[in-house]
């Protein structure tokens, strides 16, 4: 149920759209609430297990594949994800920054996509350390296994031990230094302030989402509902708008 009754919403999708209207440079920052409302799993349910430790080889790695890659292939990206993705097309989203692993974002057509603590599109061979990138790889109905040495291969938050992808935060702090509209979709916190300190001072910042969260207040919008819901009324209002 929405926290909002239905004049304040209109107003808020209103303000957005104007906010989209009239930036520059668009960065939009995500976590996990824009791919469970589409049936997806949370960073926590794909790499830990029921115990708390961390999914390794050995010790529960093998349930890594039912409990997330199935799921993982079993749904599509949220309206979410692929209004992001048109945004990017449009020329006004300069890139997404994401803590997601998912790849839902490239999967919806995202071109521009920090994923900060690395994601089923960086793997590694746990024995030679031999590169297999891009998601299709977990595309299979069992664990892949390295071509050279036959070694487990593993996605980088496993191979990592769960660190940041340096490539991806150093495009994350260049993209959200030159923004002047950031996008705050379904995450909870700013990981650590790993990219969020390099911000615009002077960005104006809209949050979705229908907790409350730490962004609460930086946020110069606060829009208390559900990701899908809102850009698809912000949609419609654009097309309206013309």
């Amino acid at each position: 149920m929405s926290l909002f009754n239905g004049g304040r919403e209109a107003d808020q999708i209103q303000q957005l759209a104007d906010y989209i209207d009239h930036s520059h440079s668009i960065v939009a920052t995500t976590g996990a609430g824009i791919s469970v409302a589409g049936g997806g799993v949370t960073y926590g349910q794909m790499f830990f297990s029921s115990r708390g430790g961390m999914r390794r080889s050995g010790d529960g790695y093998s349930s890594f594949l039912p409990t997330y890659l199935d799921n993982m292939f079993s749904y599509q990206p949220s309206f979410a994800h692929y209004a992001l993705a048109d945004l990017e097309a449009e020329g006004k989203l300069t890139g997404i920054i994401t803590t997601n692993v998912d790849c839902m974002h490239t999967i919806a057509g995202s071109r521009n996509v920090a994923e900060i603590q690395g994601s089923l599109q960086v793997n590694c061979c746990s024995k030679c350390g031999r590169h297999y990138d891009g998601y299709e790889i977990w595309k299979q109905d069992k664990l892949p296994m390295c071509e050279s040495c036959g070694g487990e291969i593993l996605p980088w938050p496993l191979y990592s031990h769960i660190s940041v992808w340096d490539a991806d935060v150093k495009k994350a702090r260049d993209w959200i230094a030159n923004a002047d509209l950031i996008l705050v979709i379904g995450t909870h916190g700013n990981y650590g302030d790993v990219y969020w300190g390099y911000r615009r001072r002077d960005a104006v910042i809209v949050q979705v989402n229908p907790g409350h969260t730490g962004f609460d207040r930086v946020a110069d919008l606060n829009i208390r509902e559900e990701s899908d819901k809102v850009f698809q009324k912000l949609k419609e209002r654009r097309s309206k708008n013309g």
